[in-house]
């Protein structure tokens, strides 16, 4: 185990450094601005900034949905666009994010932009409205470049915002609200987006060091003797076949004053996943197993913003990091591995290896005695192939657990959709030789695979999120960019965040 600060001498995570740069004012864009984003409601006036009514929109084709932009000649100024708002009956701070990432799109090749949202705003907007908007905006301009010789990507630095009706305070905690919380997902899809040769679990440990030295938490750092030492035969034998030593990462959040309630959070950090000796085949699925860690990376991503959002409970995160490749040491199909709560696992595929190094995290945060469990993977296919790229199934063990989860997906626009955690299914894990197999038959993956992380949490609230599906994007998605999406980051931030310490979770 190692403790201290790391010397970087690149950032980490150029996608901070870029976001700390940009520049968040109220205003409407009448002075040092590049692009003004005017939204347009489905009814109500148009605004006469853009000079054109309702009808003139029409005939040029735009609707007003939500989504819909329209950028207007001009000749002088700034670039003017008109945003759609769809319904104003119909808004939410989910479907505002969506607004301020279709204008943020439109004003790409921009640096100073404002968006102005006057009329149409539900009574009562305030800091979450204000926070919607802000954040669609920063996370819509993410793009990670950093490896391109040339790039014609324009970096977003300055944002005026002009909201009708929201007083200035409420302004002000929306738009930090909305910083912090992009923040967060700007670390998790930074370091999905890295390479593998680039990312290593050892350099994965470093930036965590880093990060935690400057965001307000603690870092312990697990080598292999180590983790030989605590027994975490999960992590030592996916790690095996890799010429990088794995690494195990515990985070550790403590508010001043103490906290009232402990939650655990548990990332898989495969930071590339050949399959192993179960050889995945070489298609573009394949190519996004640098993207394995996105667990990890949204765990790494919340922590980051835990001072800063004032989470008042305990926070201690697991990051359980490692290759999993193809050699002649690498685990075999019939090995049996050890957890570290002693639970004997045979192995039948060694691409079911999540689960795997997600059980000895499981049982060090039961030992570690946390009120609840949330832990996040990219862990099967299966959750894929049942829910689609845009929502994760959640199981659990605990219904306000599961509520947790639900409301704070419910909050950051991150779908999430709970499935069963049917135990019928529970003998597929079993064994003639072990007490489990890694693996069940050939239908409900990822129910087989929650239910054998489920026997890790013993009798602790607990809820399993499956990121296989929501990790990344093929193209530019309202506010997520094209690449890693960041998904749980945020919905991880804003669960902390509520797990408080009534008896809410």
């Amino acid at each position: 185990m190692t403790q201290g600060t790391a010397s970087i001498d690149s950032p980490s995570v150029p996608g901070l450094v870029e976001l700390d740069a940009v520049v968040v004012t109220r205003g409407d864009g009448a002075e040092d601005t590049e692009a003004v984003g005017y939204v347009v409601f489905a009814e109500g006036e148009v605004p006469s900034a853009l000079g054109l009514d309702r009808a003139a929109l029409v005939r040029a084709g735009f609707d007003a949905k939500v989504g819909s932009t329209l950028s207007l000649p001009v000749a002088s100024g700034p670039d003017l666009v008109a945003v759609g708002g769809g319904a104003p009956s119909d808004l939410t701070p989910a479907l505002l994010r969506d607004v301020a990432a279709a204008f943020a799109r439109a004003a790409a090749r921009r640096a100073r932009v404002a968006l102005v949202v006057d009329g149409g705003v539900p009574d009562g907007a305030g800091e979450v409205e204000a926070a919607a908007l802000v954040e669609g905006i920063l996370l819509a301009r993410y793009g990670y470049t950093g490896l391109k010789s040339e790039s014609k990507r324009v970096p977003l630095a300055a944002l005026q915002l002009s909201l009708e009706g929201v007083a200035d305070d409420a302004f002000e905690r929306g738009t930090a609200t909305a910083r912090v919380a992009a923040r967060a997902a700007v670390v998790a899809r930074d370091l999905a987006n890295t390479p593998p040769g680039r990312l290593t679990a050892t350099r994965m440990a470093e930036v965590a060091v880093e990060l935690g030295a400057t965001y307000g938490f603690d870092v312990e750092v697990f080598d292999r003797a180590a983790l030989v030492e605590l027994g975490c035969g999960g992590l030592l034998g996916v790690n095996q076949g890799s010429s990088e030593e794995p690494r195990m990462v515990k985070l550790v959040y403590r508010p001043a004053g103490g906290g009232g309630r402990h939650l655990g959070l548990v990332g898989k950090g495969i930071m590339y996943d050949s399959g192993g000796i179960s050889l995945k085949p070489s298609d573009p699925m394949h190519l996004l197993m640098k993207m394995d860690m996105a667990g990890a990376a949204a765990v790494l991503g919340a922590f980051t913003a835990l001072r800063d959002s004032g989470v008042s409970a305990a926070v201690t995160g697991w990051l359980m990091c490692t290759d999993n490749m193809p050699s002649g040491t690498a685990y075999k199909l019939g090995d049996v591995l050890v957890a570290r709560d002693g639970t004997t696992v045979e192995v039948k595929n060694t691409d079911a290896e999540g689960r795997l190094v997600m059980m000895d995290a499981l049982a060090l945060a039961v030992e570690d005695e946390v009120d609840a469990i949330l832990d996040i993977a990219t862990l099967t296919g299966a959750a894929l192939m049942a829910l689609g790229g845009s929502t994760a199934p959640v199981f659990s063990n605990d219904d306000a657990t599961a509520d947790l989860v639900l409301a704070a997906s419910a909050a950051t626009d991150e779908p999430v959709w709970r499935l069963p955690l049917e135990k019928k299914y529970r003998p597929q894990l079993d064994s003639a030789i072990a007490d489990m197999s890694n693996l069940g038959g050939p239908y409900a993956g990822a129910t087989t695979a929650a239910l054998f992380l489920s026997h890790f949490v013993r009798d602790i609230p607990w809820s399993h999120i499956d990121i296989a599906g929501t990790m990344q994007t093929e193209k530019d998605d309202s506010w997520r960019s094209a690449g890693a999406t960041g998904f749980g980051a945020r919905l991880l931030l804003h669960a902390a965040a509520h797990f408080g310490s009534d008896a809410s979770a």
